[in-house]
């Protein structure tokens, strides 16, 4: 339980909104192994007064029970305060969030638009504050490390824009990223949440593989922002036309996704490492696999690996191309949810931001 004699440590204090998910799970995990800071409060509308660990039973003795108390007085006396909603429940907080002088980091979708008509179209509902949309920094550290230093308030990217985006970030760098852009990406059951669904119930997923949301995932707006920004910067006039098809796997964690482009003929394998090298030669979780060895979900379980390969196809001579596959793969919860949301607090602390979460994956 906080009180006021956790006040006295040195170290920055942070609460959990929202606990009981597997996103608050996950934030639980990582936050309580974290020597930077102290994980002082946490959250929930259910299990109120409950330990931590009895309700998620991976977790050691924590100190902490689960408390009910409205945002604005979970915030007093924190310095980072951690958002694991769901959903259109964040986006009515915009007021009081705007108040709190604690940092804030969003891990629901509500705040990482910046377009009100597209929040309106793929989460299907009007932004109760439009106004808000644009004041949180994208929380992607492979694009805006530096805008995230001096952030206050950060909105923590999706799974699946995480995945795809990675894979896809150098060839905005180098003005590649044009015409047709087809992924296929297939996500493990903790991604739709820790409440079962008809589609996320154990013996229909468990062995099948379906599509979903086809041409319509909430994510989709959210890549296509990311990657216009990313060409943006790199100084590339936008001029891509995405296409996204997510695909229910029959597994607990992970993404992979498979990214169809074409390039310009004259790029060859030589070309498409060194632009990988160049985009991630600051990235601490990135691992540039090349064109041999591909990317798998298995190698990434648990950590905040994000693995990127590719496959460069022959050239096209009537049409002046090459094909190109992008595959990347990460751990949903880590890199793609809570995990990359600690990557940002650390980044927004002055912190290493390796730090508390550098595990080694999980295998098999």
């Amino acid at each position: 339980m906080y009180d006021a004699d956790v006040t006295s440590s040195a170290k920055p204090r942070v609460a959990i909104i929202g606990g009981t998910g597997y996103g608050g799970a996950e934030l639980i995990r990582l936050l309580q192994r974290h020597d930077g800071i102290e994980l002082v409060r946490v959250t929930s509308i259910d299990r109120v007064g409950e330990p931590l660990e009895a309700v998620h039973r991976n977790l050691g003795r924590t100190g902490l029970r689960f408390e009910e108390m409205p945002v604005d007085q979970a915030t007093i006396g924190v310095d980072v305060v951690f958002l694991a909603l769901p959903h259109k429940v964040t986006a009515a907080l915009a007021p009081v969030l705007a108040q709190t002088p604690a940092k804030v980091i969003d891990l629901s979708g509500d705040f990482r638009l910046r377009n009100p008509a597209a929040y309106k179209a793929f989460y299907g509902q009007t932004h109760p504050h439009p106004e808000a949309l644009g004041s949180f920094v994208y929380g992607l550290p492979e694009l805006h490390r530096e805008a995230i230093a001096q952030a206050r308030c950060v909105a923590s990217p999706g799974c699946f824009a995480t995945t795809i985006a990675l894979g896809l970030l150098p060839l905005c760098r180098r003005g590649w990223l044009h015409g047709a852009v087809r992924t296929v990406a297939a996500t493990g059951s903790s991604g739709s949440g820790a409440y079962a669904s008809d589609g996320t119930h154990h013996p229909t997923r468990s062995n099948n593989l379906k599509t979903y949301k086809v041409l319509d995932h909430q994510h989709t707006p959210e890549i296509e922002q990311t990657l216009a920004d990313a060409l943006h910067i790199a100084g590339h006039t936008p001029g891509f036309d995405l296409l996204f098809v997510p695909v229910s796997a029959p597994l607990s964690r992970g993404i992979l996704a498979n990214s169809f482009c074409e390039v310009p003929a004259s790029v060859d394998e030589d070309a498409v490492r060194d632009a990988f090298a160049e985009t991630y030669a600051r990235a601490p979780f990135v691992r540039v696999l090349g064109g041999k060895s591909q990317a798998e979900v298995i190698a990434v379980k648990g950590s905040m690996w994000a693995d990127v390969s590719w496959t460069l196809g022959p050239i096209d001579e009537a049409r002046g191309i090459r094909h190109l596959v992008l595959t990347s793969a990460l751990d949903n919860l880590v890199k793609g949810g809570a995990g990359q949301a600690v990557q940002s607090m650390n980044i927004m602390l002055g912190m290493d931001e390796t730090r508390g979460i550098d595990a080694v994956p999980l295998w098999p």
